[in-house]
């Protein structure tokens, strides 16, 4: 497999909510080691498509591959699921998920948070789990963090134990559901640096984010939603420099202006 084969590929993907259809036939693809943008106006479908890949959600129409290999369904394009509990259970933990609002067990430390995935789900060994979710905390700067428990945090600081926790499970690809847009400005700063850190390292990602700048500086590749399908597409010096869409046109305005 060579570095521009997809870790993640969605081809023309379908998904309804009784008569609401929220995505319309969508094809994005996560090459090994490349950032991918999700931008879009609310309800335009980004956090669904995102869901989607991971499994989260099913749809009723189209494809998704996890390197190179489909996901097997059962039943009817109405009520389709997918037909391999092994095989939805490595595609999720491979495709970790970081959710906008961090998602943490208040009950468990940080460091209990960040290990439990690997251990229950993984069965990996316990302290070599520890060794690691500590060197992931130290990563994303709240190393010092391991024994208090998520209400103790910063806003900023429990999203960065979420990042911790998903890296733990030593994923082929990130998904980033609106990772900033529950915190304030300072807080999220923290954040965005973490999150460009890993795209320095090359870490396969797919954002759904609200940020331009990040997208703008983070991505090899940006996808605009509207409506359920893909308006524009490109390298984000082109979507954001020179957008041929008058949709994108009118939302990066609107975007600005905010």
């Amino acid at each position: 497999m060579t570095d521009i084969d997809p870790v993640i590929e969605i081809k023309n993907l379908h998904k309804s909510y009784a008569r609401l259809e929220v995505l319309k036939g969508v094809d994005i693809a996560a090459p090994r080691g490349h950032v991918i943008s999700l931008i879009g106006s609310s309800g335009s479908g980004k956090s669904t498509l995102l869901r989607c890949c991971n499994l989260l959600e099913d749809s009723q129409q189209g494809e998704i591959l996890f390197k190179g290999e489909p996901v097997k369904w059962r039943g009817s394009s109405h009520g389709r699921r997918p037909a391999d509990p092994a095989q939805v259970l490595r595609i999720r933990t491979n495709l970790s998920m970081v959710f906008q609002q961090f998602n943490l067990w208040s009950h468990l430390t940080i460091l209990q948070n960040v290990m439990e995935a690997p251990c229950t789900v993984l069965g990996r060994d316990r302290a070599e789990v520890e060794a690691s979710a500590r060197a992931y905390l130290d990563k994303v700067g709240i190393g010092d963090k391991c024994d208090v428990y998520p209400a103790q945090l910063s806003g900023g600081q429990q999203q960065r134990a979420a990042i911790a926790r998903a890296l733990c499970m030593e994923p082929e690809a990130l998904l980033f559901d609106e990772p900033t847009s529950a915190l304030d400005p300072e807080l999220e700063q923290e954040v965005v640096k973490v999150i460009k850190d890993l795209a320095a390292e090359g870490r396969t990602m797919i954002i759904v984010t609200h940020d331009m700048k990040l997208a703008a500086d983070l991505s090899d590749h940006v996808v605009f939603l509207h409506q359920g399908l893909i308006e524009e597409e490109g390298p984000p010096e082109r979507l954001f420099g020179n957008p041929q869409s008058e949709r994108l046109r009118g939302f990066l305005s609107a975007t600005h202006a905010a």
